[in-house]
């Protein structure tokens, strides 16, 4: 162990401060926690996996109920005031259910992720997958889907291939109007983010 030598007397050296590291996720109701408390909210227990696994990163929960990727947008630059060393990008459901056209959808979410790494250039993405029910239409569905998996390979980004696997269309795990999670939806769609997260976390570079 290093020491100092302070009036004569042999001090232990104080150890230096780690600074934690942030992941911003970026959402709209399902990050904001609808119809839940927010401690049962996704990103509050990816904050938990993340604690109880020694890593040393904060969440910052920038969900917002309703957000369209067009509101991501316009949100992205007073969310880039505060350094993101890693971004969990969840948008885009709002805009299928609303039948915005695709070529939108991923135009607003690669200029969030370009202003992203504009501003911070070691920032790691994680985008979050989304589909869109059947009743939206074969074509419009499966163009949909193809943007994130198309986003992730554009941008080097690890993609999480759909957020609520295991909890879309399950009335048990779903609030009454079928759409948002209940507390032990979440808790399944946390663990979905966490297998593609916890390495992203684990490799990514010390201060």
């Amino acid at each position: 162990m290093f020491c100092a030598v302070l009036a004569g007397r042999t001090q232990p050296a104080e150890k230096p401060t780690v600074v934690r590291q942030t992941v911003v996720v970026l959402g709209d109701s399902l990050a904001a926690g609808h119809g839940v408390d927010p401690s049962e909210a996704y990103p509050a227990l990816l904050q938990e996996k993340i604690d109880s696994a020694g890593l040393n990163f904060t969440v910052v929960n920038a969900g917002v109920s309703g957000d369209t990727s067009a509101d991501g947008l316009n949100r992205i630059n007073w969310l880039l005031r505060r350094k993101i060393d890693v971004l969990v990008l969840e948008l885009g459901g709002n805009d299928g259910l609303r039948g915005v056209p695709v070529s939108a959808t991923e135009t607003n979410l690669q200029t969030i992720i370009e202003r992203v790494k504009q501003k911070y250039p070691r920032a790691q993405i994680v985008i979050a997958g989304m589909q869109m029910p059947p009743n939206m239409g074969e074509m419009y569905t499966g163009a949909f889907k193809k943007i994130f998996p198309d986003l992730a390979v554009r941008n080097h980004a690890a993609l999480v291939p759909f957020l609520l696997e295991g909890v879309g269309g399950d009335p048990k795990l779903n609030q009454p109007d079928h759409i948002h999670p209940t507390a032990e939806g979440h808790r399944i769609v946390a663990e979905n983010v966490w297998k593609i997260l916890k390495p992203v976390l684990a490799a990514f570079p010390p201060e």
